[in-house]
């Protein structure tokens, strides 16, 4: 039988970033993330992925071109990809956002 549990807390955390860093699974071409983001955070260049998520923890205000949306604890999102959703997100000082993300791969 197949293990259909994706335990999170045996999996080791990735920091590919300052303030950022996650513990993935992956099926196929599904990923599924938990994902961590501390004031340090900065994204330099505008991202054009899409995302899928929900906050599990804390405050995440997300900067589409100018226009800023916060979201919080219990909020899900919808981000699709492309130019005309460009976005960067931010975290408060001294504030953290755990988020789970859903992603084609």
């Amino acid at each position: 039988m197949k293990n259909y549990l994706i335990n999170f807390q045996n999996m080791n955390w990735e920091s590919p970033a300052q303030g950022f860093r996650y513990k993935s699974y992956v099926e196929g071409n599904q990923r599924i993330r938990l994902v961590e983001f501390s004031e340090e955070f900065v994204e330099e260049d505008w991202c054009t992925k899409g995302h899928m998520g929900y906050i599990l923890k804390g405050r995440v205000s997300i900067d589409f071109n100018g226009i800023l949306l916060k979201f919080r604890k219990g909020n899900g999102f919808f981000i699709p990809e492309g130019e005309k959703n460009k976005h960067k997100a931010r975290i408060a000082k001294g504030k953290k956002a755990l988020i789970i993300l859903f992603e084609t791969v």
